[in-house]
């Protein structure tokens, strides 16, 4: 048979109920404030990371970017400067051989030397044709001297290769009087034509000499690999 309950025994029921419930929403809001702590340190860790990529995505960049820049300005000054450099020795090369042009009629006025020197290239265009006749073709002014150099190239030929080679001086052909001198010596029946005057020999070395002597002048380039 139950007992109805005094009204001091129904207040402390209640007051237990009351704690319970109460330590009940206690543990459960720590519990929501414990997962949404964590939750929000996650999703800030994630803010965090984003951010921080962000920022080293615009720094890198930006850096890649300047660093860019600094070699195309670096390379820019460097192409200037090497075109400044390639142009002075350019100037200079082209005054050098300016100047030996200007001094080339000079060689024919030590009649002795010039003779030696016609007499060398008359034996060089004889060889190169290998024939039995051969033309020579001179300035008028060289006439006396090219005919005793004639005589020489003959007899050294002779003497070089033991056989006898006509050559005849060429007066109806004469070089140009403003030429620097020297001959050329035609052979084939006139068809074959080796320009051994001084100012043809001065354009050859321009170009098959040039390397040597920008070598001499500016010393040996390490950067290039190839010669002609």
């Amino acid at each position: 048979m139950s007992h109805a309950m005094s009204d001091d025994q129904v207040a402390g029921e209640l007051k237990k109920m009351t704690a319970f419930i109460r330590q009940e929403a206690l543990e459960k809001a720590k519990e929501i404030q414990i997962k949404a702590d964590e939750e929000f340190a996650i999703e800030k860790s994630k803010l965090v990371r984003q951010e921080t990529s962000k920022i080293d995505s615009n720094y890198e960049k930006k850096f890649k970017q300047a660093s860019m820049s600094q070699q195309i300005t670096r390379s820019t000054l460097s192409n200037k400067t090497r075109l400044k450099v390639l142009s002075a020795r350019q100037e200079l090369l082209d005054d050098l051989f300016e100047k030996t042009r200007g001094k080339l009629g000079s060689y024919a006025s030590d009649k002795t030397k010039y003779q030696e020197m016609c007499k060398n290239l008359i034996l060089e265009g004889a060889y190169a044709l290998n024939e039995n006749k051969v033309a020579v073709r001179a300035r008028k002014a060289d006439y006396d001297v090219v005919k005793k150099a004639i005589e020489g190239a003959k007899k050294e030929y002779k003497d070089q290769l033991k056989k006898d080679i006509v050559i005849e001086l060429d007066e109806k052909n004469p070089q140009p009087e403003g030429s620097s001198g020297g001959v050329s010596v035609v052979g084939g029946n006139g068809k074959i034509d080796i320009n051994n005057t001084l100012d043809e020999r001065l354009k050859l070395l321009e170009t098959d000499a040039l390397p040597m002597v920008r070598t001499s002048l500016f010393g040996k380039n390490d950067n290039r690999r190839f010669y002609d």
